[in-house]
């Protein structure tokens, strides 16, 4: 089979824009409680990441232009909602404007914020430092709890969404540890 040869990428930013959109990406809401000045706020990202596991440390970036900056730059805790493949809708909600919260039935975390019912995975995060790039923030949160399911994830690729993969089973289960959750 002859080598593939990458397509030209063209120039400005909707080339780059779909050169980056060829990497997978799963989905996530981060969502926070607000605080004195701010109702419960979240929104759809895709830029997310896993830093460090000692400390635990992961990183999302939120656009300087969103709505919900200032309720993200000022709470001390959010939480990082994995969506679920059958969560297309959870995903739009929070990329629309309005009350995105209206109607829908959430949980508190450990410190107020909100977790979203069916997710894939979660991770509540205390605030470890936002530091500002391009027309973006890097928001880095220190790991304080985590969970996961047996559901499959919700990806993006390519400008659309589509099914993850199922999960692999966990260390303790293919070691033998009997597979109870700690």
């Amino acid at each position: 089979m002859a080598p593939r040869r990458a397509a030209p990428g063209g120039t400005g930013a909707r080339a780059l824009r779909d050169v980056l959109g060829r990497y997978a990406t799963g989905v996530t809401v981060v969502t926070c409680a607000g605080g004195p000045h701010h109702a419960p706020a979240g929104v759809t990202v895709n830029s997310f990441t896993s830093v460090s596991l000692a400390p635990p440390l992961i990183l999302w970036c939120l656009a300087l232009s969103s709505r919900s900056r200032s309720a993200f730059t000022t709470a001390e805790y959010f939480a990082v909602n994995v969506l679920a493949a059958d969560q297309r809708p959870l995903a739009a909600r929070f990329t629309a404007p309005g009350d995105r919260f209206r109607d829908l039935v959430t949980r508190p975390g450990p410190h107020g914020e909100p977790l979203l019912p069916g997710t894939a995975a979660l991770l509540c995060c205390r605030r470890h430092d936002v530091v500002p790039a391009g027309d973006h923030l890097l928001i880095l949160g220190t790991v304080e709890h985590h969970a996961r399911t047996a559901s499959r994830t919700l990806l993006f690729a390519d400008g659309g969404y589509h099914e993850g993969p199922a999960p692999m089973p966990r260390a303790d289960q293919l070691a033998g540890g009997g597979g109870q959750a700690r």
